[in-house]
């Protein structure tokens, strides 16, 4: 496993035992954090955010700051260069010159990649428009193992917009490495693509489309939660429409097995009721805050500090 100047693109460049390794290492920091507190002393993250974001920009930054280095960057382009007609590429080749590495987010698919291409230090994906967000897939495999014990063989289901929702399309294709069976459950409009299901399938993962969530909430051992993406809509009325199809309430709870864990990457809007908060099945806000240990695991680990 070789992780030194790794560039983090797409879930799919990392086998079972590499997903493997940086819960590990995520689990060392998490149990011992004080021991790592100067480990990237001198080292310097630059945030480049094309696109808002809270959690994910947060997270990484406090795990640099946790680790002893330094961050730059910014949020939103309205200051920067790119409000002057600035290429994404010429903006990722200035930031490298003032990093050791880039955290990057764009609403753009692929855009990543693009940025890799002209970057000599690595470039970890925050999520490139609907296509994938790997570092949050990591948070997810983190909490469902911490939560459930395991990650081998459960029934994991997602609920609202799996069309254009890329922390679903990343999380489905890590957990392919462990025989789970998923239950995707959606109005037809924001159905998982079938690209996904036909990958999904081909390496042997049952997968089962469901219209109705109180059924399926039955076999569930994880439910994870999206909210309709607005952003992601050219029709304002097919976005009102989408996202009044799924609600998630408690009263799902009756049908449910006492053991089943609630996802959910947020921001919520309506989707998921907030009384839901103070039950015991609900783990999305400690879900959040497992950002801090696993992105500093990935920031440890591609800038060579962590074996």
């Amino acid at each position: 496993m070789v992780f030194q100047n790794r560039d983090i693109l797409s879930i799919r460049d990392f086998s079972k035992q590499e997903l493997l390794h940086v819960l590990s290492t995520a689990a060392a920091i998490e149990k011992n954090p004080a021991t790592h507190s100067n480990l990237l002393r001198g080292n310097i993250l630059a945030s480049a955010f094309f696109e808002p974001s809270t959690r994910t920009r947060l997270s990484f930054e406090a795990a640099m700051h946790r680790l002893g280095g330094s961050v730059i960057g910014f949020s939103e382009t309205a200051s920067t260069s790119q409000a002057k007609g600035e290429t994404m590429e010429d903006a990722i080749k200035v930031l490298d010159g003032y990093c050791d590495v880039i955290v990057m987010r764009h609403p753009e698919p692929h855009s990543a990649k693009r940025a890799a291409e002209v970057a000599t230090h690595p470039v970890i994906n925050t999520g490139d428009g609907a296509n994938e967000h790997p570092t949050q897939t990591f948070v997810d495999l983190y909490t469902i193992q911490k939560s459930c014990g395991t990650l081998d063989g459960l029934n994991i289901g997602f609920i609202g917009d799996l069309k254009y929702g890329r922390t679903v399309h990343s999380l489905v294709h890590a957990l392919a490495h462990f025989k789970t069976k998923l239950h995707f459950i959606s109005s037809r409009s924001l159905r998982m693509p079938e690209q996904h299901l036909k990958e999904l399938e081909a390496a042997g993962i049952a997968c089962i489309e469901h219209d109705d969530l109180t059924k399926a909430s039955k076999e569930l051992d994880v439910l994870y939660v999206t909210r309709i993406q607005k952003e992601r809509f050219m029709d304002p009325e097919e976005y009102v429409k989408a996202k009044a199809t799924y609600r998630v309430e408690p009263s799902l709870l009756s049908s449910a097995k006492p053991s089943l864990k609630i996802l959910h990457p947020l921001p919520r809007v309506d989707e998921l009721d907030p009384r839901f908060d103070k039950e015991p099945q609900s783990v999305y806000f400690q879900q959040a805050h497992n950002g801090i240990p696993v992105r500093m695991a990935l920031l440890g680990l591609v800038l060579g500090k962590m074996q």
